[in-house]
C-alpha cells in the first residue's frame, strides 16, 4: 500500500511539472510574439544592444565573457533586470558573514525567504539591506509589521538612505520623527495640494450660503428658496466629487512614485489607500516581526505580491491572544513558525553574530534555544557595567550574571484566589536594594529596566521605585520585547510550597526577559520553586556556573527563615515546610564565635546544613566547578564541595594553624569553603576585593576552663589547723588548654548559678573563718561571671560536717563542682547551663521552648525573652531607632500604629476598581447606543 501511494504521488507530480514547463514555454513564446523587445527589457526579462567587452578562461577551464552596452547607446549603465552576476555590492559594508548570506539568499529566492534573527543579531539591519537591494533592482516593495512601533522603526532606518518612502496610517498613531513620511504629509507637499485646498475652501463657503438661505428668501419660500437650495447643494456635490478625484489622483501619484510603502499588516488592506494601485504593483512583500503576528493578519499584505520575505524570531514571544482555548488549538502559532517547521533549511537563514549581550548572558540563550550557534561580537563579548562612563567598579557592576536566591527565606508570593495575577512583596524589597546599589555605583536609572512576568508585581514595583527613580523602566515581559537596556533586573515572583511556576513555564517568555540586557542581568527568584521546571533549572544552573549566587539573607536583616530548628531559631516551626533549600539566619552567631562580615560568610551561614553528611543545600541546582579553573589541585574535575571538605579535614588533622585558598576561586567555591570551615569550628576570613579576594582558614585556640576553688578538706586534715589561714590554691587548666579574654562564657554562668544555689543553703550564722572564706569565694565567682576574662582563685574552704550531711540529706539540690581533672564533667555542666534560661534568677529549661535574643545572643524562656525583661531593652530601642532612621519606616512597636493600606492589597483593589469602572463604562455605552437606535 505504501509503495503504491508513493508511485501515485510521483506520477501525479511528474504530470504537474510537465504542465508547469509547458506553461512557462508558452509564456515566453507569447512575450516574443505580442510584446515588443523594449517592453520586455523594461520588465527585466531581456537586455538589448550588448557587446562583448572581454573574454577569459575562468574556473575549471570555463570561458567567461563580459558584456556591456554598445558605445553608441547613450546609457552606459545596464537597465533594471533579473539577471545576476561578480559579488553583490552591499549598501551597508559592516554586515557580517551571516547577514550577507541572508541578504543574498532572500534576493535569490523566487517566492519565499525566512530570516531568523535571534536577540541582538541585527535582524532589522538585515531587513533594511534586503529592502534597499530590492529597490536598487527596480522592484516595488511593500513593507509591513504587526505593530505601529515596528513599522516606524523601519521607516526611521530607511529614511537615512534617502529613499522615496510613504508611511500609511493615521498621523496620530505615528512617531513625531517620521511624520514627514506619512501619506498626509506627502500629499501636503504635492503639486495638487493647493488645488485641493482651494476646493475645500469652496465647499466651506457653499455650506455657509446654504445655511443662510432661509433668511434671504423669506418672501418667496415656495419658489426661490427651493431653487436656491437645489443650486447650492448641487454645487457642493460637484465640489465633493472633484475633491475626491483630486485627492485620489494625488494619492495614486504619491504611491506610484514611492519605492517603498510601509504599513501595518491590517493597514495594507484593500479598504485603504492601496486600493488605488493596480494588481501586481508590488514585486516583494516584507513582513518584519512576523513571529509576533497572527497568521491571518499576514495574509492581508501577502496577497499584494508574488514573493515574500518573513523576518523575526519564533523562539521569542508568540502572537498575543486572549482566548486560551484558541491559542492551544493553534491560533498562537505564527506563519513564520509554521513555515520554518515545515520547510526548514531550504527557506530559512539564521543570523548567528549578536551585537547586544555579554557572552555570559548570550551563552545560555544560545545553548538552550539556538543550538549553540550564536557568537558574541568582540565589541560586546566582555563589556560590563563598570566600563560605562562614570560607573565605579563594585561587586554589582563587575559581574554579568547575578542570582539572588530567596529559597527558605519565607518570601512567599501573595495568594489571592480571585485574582489571576501574582505579586511578591519580598522580591520587591530585594529588587529595590539592588537597584539602589547600581545607582549608587553610578549606573543611570535610565539604563536599567525591571522586568517581571506578572502585572500585579509591576504595580508593586512601581509603587516602590517610581517616585525614587522616575527614569527607571518597569514593565512586563510582553511589554518589553524588542527593547534593550544596559542592566536588567528580573523578578520571577513565584514562591510556593507546591512548586507551581505558572506561565513562567513558557520558555520563550524567559528567553525574552533575559536577552533584553546588554551588560548585566540580575534574577531574583525562589530556586526551590523555579527548579521544578526543567528549562528554568537550566537557567539557574547557568547563573550558578558562570555568575554570582547570593542569598536573600545578605540583603534583609529581618527575614524569618521558612523552617526552624533547635540549633538556630526560636523553637517554632511551620507546618508542611520542606527541609530542602531552607535557610537560617546567621546575623547573630551563638557560642561566642566571631562573626565574619564578608558576603561569602553570610551566604554560607544563610544556607541550611543537611543533617546527614554535613553537605549544604545549594540554590536548587547542582553545584558546578569554578569557571576559571581556580579550584585547587584539579577540583574542577570533581565535586568542589567534596574537594574542599577533604582539604579542610586534612588541615584539621595536621599541625598547621592556617590554610589559605587561592584568589582564583569563584564566589560559589568561596561559599563552600566558608560553610565547611564553619562546620569544623574553624575561623574563616575573606580578604581582598573583586578578583583578588581569597579565603583564609585558621584554627581557633581551644578555650581554657576557669580556675575553680579547690574542694574543702575535712576538718583537721593535712598540716592545717582550723585556725590556720591556708594560702590560695590555683587549679591548672586541662592539658592543651589556654586561658584568654574570650575563653569564659556559658561555663562562668553555670558556676555563678551554682554559687547562688549554695549560698542560699548556707546559714548566716557560720564561724568567722568559714564566713570569710565563703564571702571570698562568692566575690571571686561574681568577678569571673562579670567580665568573663579572669580565672577563679580561691583557697581551700572548710565546710562543717553537719552542713555536708544536711546537703546530702536534701538530695544534692545544688550540683557539685567537677574536679579539676574531670574536663568531661565540666563540659557536661556547661552544656546543661546552656539549656537553662539566661536570666540569673530563672532556672527554667530552654531545651524545648526558648527564644534567642538578637542583642545579647543568650537564650531565654518564654517568660523572660522580651528585651525589656532580661536587660536588653535599651539595645532594642536603639536598634529600632537606627532602623527607622535608616529606612524611614515605622515597624510594630516603634511608634503609632500604621493604618495605611498594604501596598499589595492597594494594588489589587485598584485593579478590581479599574475593572469595575470599565464594565460600567461599557454598560453606559451600550445603553446609549440602544437609545440612539
Amino acid at each position: 500500500m505504501a509503495s503504491a501511494a508513493v508511485e501515485s504521488f510521483v506520477t501525479k507530480h511528474l504530470d504537474l511539472l510537465e504542465l508547469e514547463r509547458d506553461a512557462e514555454v508558452e509564456e515566453r513564446r507569447s512575450w516574443q510574439e505580442n510584446i515588443s523587445l523594449r517592453e520586455l527589457q523594461s520588465r527585466g526579462v531581456c537586455l538589448l544592444k550588448l557587446q562583448v567587452s572581454s573574454q577569459r578562461t575562468g574556473l575549471y577551464g570555463r570561458l567567461l565573457v563580459t558584456l556591456e552596452p554598445r558605445r553608441c547607446v547613450a546609457a552606459v549603465v545596464l537597465p533594471s533586470n533579473s539577471f545576476t552576476s561578480e559579488p553583490l555590492p552591499f549598501c551597508n559594508p559592516c554586515l557580517d558573514a551571516s547577514q550577507k548570506e541572508a541578504v543574498s539568499f532572500a534576493l535569490s529566492q523566487k517566492e519565499l525567504a525566512i530570516i531568523h534573527g535571534p536577540p541582538g543579531t541585527g535582524k532589522t539591519t538585515t531587513v533594511v539591506e534586503i529592502i534597499l537591494q530590492a529597490v536598487r533592482q527596480g522592484l516595488k516593495v511593500l513593507c509591513c509589521a504587526p505593530s505601529n512601533v515596528a513599522v516606524d522603526n523601519l521607516v526611521e532606518r530607511l529614511a537615512r538612505s534617502k529613499q522615496r518612502i510613504v508611511r500609511l496610517g493615521h498621523p496620530a498613531r505615528l512617531l513625531d520623527s517620521i511624520q514627514q513620511h506619512s501619506l498626509d504629509a506627502v500629499l501636503a507637499r504635492s503639486d495638487s495640494a493647493q488645488i485641493v485646498a482651494d476646493i475645500r475652501k469652496d465647499i466651506d463657503q457653499a455650506f455657509v450660503r446654504a445655511s443662510s438661505l432661509p433668511l434671504l428668501c423669506a418672501k418667496n419660500r415656495q419658489t426661490q428658496e427651493k431653487r436656491e437650495k437645489s443650486g447650492v447643494w448641487g454645487e457642493i456635490k460637484l465640489l465633493r466629487k472633484e475633491l475626491k478625484e483630486r485627492e485620489e489622483a494625488a494619492m495614486l501619484e504619491s504611491l506610484r512614485s514611492a519605492a517603498v510603502v510601509l504599513a501595518t499588516n491590517t493597514g495594507a488592506s484593500s479598504d485603504g489607500p492601496l486600493k488605488l494601485l493596480p494588481d501586481g504593483h508590488f514585486d516583494v512583500v516584507v513582513i518584519d516581526e512576523c513571529a509576533q503576528a497572527l497568521e491571518a493578519s499576514c495574509w492581508i499584505p501577502l496577497l499584494k505580491a508574488r514573493k515574500c520575505v518573513l523576518a523575526g524570531d519564533h523562539k521569542q514571544l508568540p502572537p498575543t491572544t486572549i482566548s486560551h482555548k484558541a491559542a492551544l488549538a493553534g491560533l498562537s502559532r505564527s506563519l513564520m513558525e509554521r513555515l520554518a517547521d515545515e520547510l526548514g533549511a531550504q527557506v530559512v537563514r539564521t543570523l548567528t553574530v549578536q551585537y547586544r549581550m555579554h557572552q555570559a548572558i548570550m551563552r545560555w540563550a544560545s545553548d538552550a534555544l539556538y543550538s549553540g550557534r550564536l557568537t558574541a561580537h568582540p565589541a560586546v563579548a566582555g563589556h560590563l557595567l563598570r566600563d560605562l562612563p562614570g560607573v565605579a567598579a563594585t561587586e554589582e557592576t563587575s559581574v554579568p550574571l547575578l542570582l539572588v536566591d530567596t529559597a527558605g527565606c519565607g518570601l512567599f508570593e501573595l495568594e489571592e484566589d480571585d485574582d489571576q495575577s501574582k505579586g511578591n512583596p519580598g522580591e520587591v524589597r530585594l529588587v529595590s536594594l539592588h537597584i539602589q546599589a547600581l545607582v549608587d555605583a553610578g549606573v543611570q536609572a535610565s539604563d536599567i529596566a525591571v522586568i517581571t512576568p506578572y502585572n500585579l508585581q509591576v504595580d508593586l514595583l512601581r509603587q516602590s521605585l517610581a517616585h525614587r527613580y522616575p527614569e527607571l523602566e518597569i514593565k512586563s515581559v510582553d511589554g518589553f520585547q524588542g527593547r534593550e537596556k544596559e542592566a536588567v533586573v528580573l523578578s520571577f515572583v513565584r514562591s510556593n510550597r507546591k512548586g507551581d511556576v505558572g506561565f513562567l513555564a513558557e520558555d520563550r517568555r524567559i528567553n525574552v526577559a533575559v536577552t533584553r540586557a546588554r551588560r548585566h542581568v540580575a534574577v531574583v527568584c525562589d530556586s526551590r520553586t523555579v527548579s521544578n521546571h526543567t528549562f528554568l533549572k537550566t537557567l539557574l544552573g547557568h547563573f550558578t556556573e558562570h555568575g554570582e549566587v547570593r542569598t536573600a539573607f545578605e540583603y534583609l536583616d529581618d527575614i524569618v527563615p521558612e523552617n526552624y530548628s533547635h540549633e538556630s531559631s526560636q523553637g517554632h516551626s511551620q507546618a508542611g515546610a520542606k527541609p530542602h533549600g531552607s535557610a537560617v539566619s546567621a546575623r547573630k552567631p551563638r557560642g561566642g564565635r566571631p562573626q565574619d562580615g564578608t558576603r561569602e560568610t553570610r551566604a554560607a551561614a544563610g544556607l541550611e546544613r543537611k543533617r546527614t553528611g554535613g553537605k549544604p543545600s545549594g540554590p536548587g541546582v547542582p553545584s558546578q566547578p569554578s569557571l576559571n579553573g581556580g579550584s585547587p589541585e584539579g577540583a574542577a574535575t570533581r565535586d568542589p564541595a567534596e574537594h574542599f571538605r577533604a582539604k579542610i579535614a586534612e588541615f584539621v588533622a595536621s599541625e598547621k594553624t592556617e590554610l589559605e585558598f587561592p584568589a582564583s576561586l569563584n564566589s560559589h567555591d568561596r561559599m563552600w569553603v566558608h560553610q565547611i570551615a564553619e562546620e569544623h569550628g574553624l575561623r574563616h576570613d575573606s580578604s581582598g576585593e573583586g578578583k583578588k579576594r581569597f579565603v583564609t582558614v585558621s584554627k581557633r585556640a581551644p578555650p581554657a576552663p576557669p580556675t575553680l576553688p579547690a574542694p574543702p578538706p575535712p576538718v583537721g586534715a593535712g598540716n592545717h589547723t582550723p585556725g590556720d589561714a591556708p594560702g590560695p590554691t590555683q587549679t591548672e587548666p586541662p592539658a592543651g588548654g589556654q586561658s584568654g579574654p574570650d575563653t569564659l562564657n556559658l561555663k562562668a554562668l553555670h558556676l555563678e548559678r551554682l554559687q547562688r544555689a549554695k549560698s542560699k543553703q548556707e546559714r548566716p550564722a557560720m564561724d568567722g573563718a568559714t564566713t570569710d572564706r565563703a564571702a571570698t569565694d562568692r566575690a571571686a565567682t561574681d568577678r569571673v561571671a562579670r567580665d568573663g576574662q579572669q580565672a577563679l582563685h580561691s583557697g581551700p574552704r572548710t565546710l562543717p560536717e553537719k552542713k555536708k550531711k544536711k546537703k546530702e540529706a536534701k538530695g544534692n539540690t545544688a550540683i557539685d563542682l567537677p574536679g579539676k581533672e574531670d574536663f568531661e564533667a565540666l563540659v557536661a555542666a556547661a552544656i546543661k547551663a546552656d539549656n537553662t534560661c539566661g536570666l540569673a534568677k530563672c532556672t527554667a529549661s530552654v531545651a524545648t521552648l526558648g527564644q534567642l535574643c538578637l542583642h545579647c545572643g543568650r537564650r531565654f524562656c518564654l517568660s523572660h525573652h522580651l528585651p525589656e525583661i532580661h536587660g536588653c531593652g535599651e539595645r532594642a530601642r536603639a536598634h529600632a531607632r537606627q532602623r527607622i532612621s535608616r529606612e524611614g519606616i515605622l515597624y510594630a512597636g516603634s511608634g503609632t500604629k500604621d493604618r495605611s493600606l498594604d501596598p499589595a492589597k492597594r494594588a489589587q483593589l485598584q485593579r478590581r476598581l479599574d475593572k469595575k469602572l470599565d464594565e460600567l463604562s461599557g454598560q453606559r455605552k451600550s445603553k446609549r447606543q440602544e437609545k440612539e437606535k
